[in-house]
């Protein structure tokens, strides 16, 4: 169990990294930013307990916004992006597999994977994007920023999972 503890804390001190030491510079065509710390959250295995999800995604959030001069945005989305993991991934876990399942593309399969990667992404996305612009005057840049990011995030955390199995 603490070889579990010690691999998602590598985990997000290497996903913290990678977005504050490259990927923020990436902006494709002022639209797609590519945010593959989420895979974090998307990662918690089943029996992981809620204030511990809660914490390290709030504490992941506070430390990008920090780092990346946005604040609250990243903290309340990843927050509530842990919030509306435990439900969601309930939803896609067949009810007769073990507590600890961990999520991956091995486990789940890689339809389901995905679909839960997808729904946890746009999530994700749409919260960020709306809490960013914090108005809806122009709705259609937001709609845009929203899908790109997220099919770029997507494309992130697809090849990252695949290179993990």
């Amino acid at each position: 169990m603490a070889m579990v503890y010690i691999e998602r804390l590598v985990m997000f001190v290497v996903l913290l990294l990678v977005q504050v030491l490259v990927l923020n510079h990436i902006h494709l065509y002022q639209l797609a930013i590519p945010l593959p710390y989420i895979f974090f959250v998307i990662t918690f295995q089943q029996n992981t307990p809620r204030w511990l999800m809660l914490t390290s995604s709030f504490l992941l959030g506070l430390l990008l916004d920090i780092f990346t001069n946005t604040p609250g945005l990243a903290a309340g989305s990843l927050t509530l992006m842990a919030m509306v993991q435990p439900y969601l991934l309930d939803r896609m876990v067949p009810r007769d597999v073990a507590d600890s399942l961990p999520i991956s593309s091995a486990t789940l399969g890689f339809g389901k994977f995905f679909t839960f990667s997808a729904i946890m992404t746009s999530i994700y996305c749409l919260i960020f994007f709306a809490l960013e612009a914090f108005s809806f005057f122009d709705w259609q840049q937001w709609l845009l920023r929203t899908l790109c990011s997220s099919v770029l995030t997507l494309l992130l955390i697809v090849s990252v999972e695949k290179i993990r199995s």
